[in-house]
């Protein structure tokens, strides 16, 4: 198991290009399960079998990234609602 916490930090786009290859590598090279803490949501959606998203601690969301990138309950914690 290989964790990573942030490795996007700080980084441009090209940097984050590079480490996206470098996590996908790994994973191809060694079958190594990676378990990924970022912000950077492209990153976590394009490099990504299956993502759990928290709020505050509490599990709201898992699945692929299509079937979290429309969960209502993501969508109303990161991208707020409409009143």
């Amino acid at each position: 198991i290989l964790l990573l916490d942030e490795p996007m930090a700080g980084m441009n786009v090209e940097e984050k290009q590079d480490m996206s290859r470098f996590i996908l590598d790994v994973n191809d090279e060694f079958g190594t399960t990676i378990v990924l803490i970022e912000h950077d949501m492209s990153v976590v959606m394009d490099i990504s079998d299956r993502i759990v998203v928290l709020d505050y601690g509490k599990k709201i969301g898992d699945g692929t990234p299509s079937e979290v990138r429309t969960n209502p309950d993501v969508i109303s914690a990161y991208l707020g609602t409409s009143h």
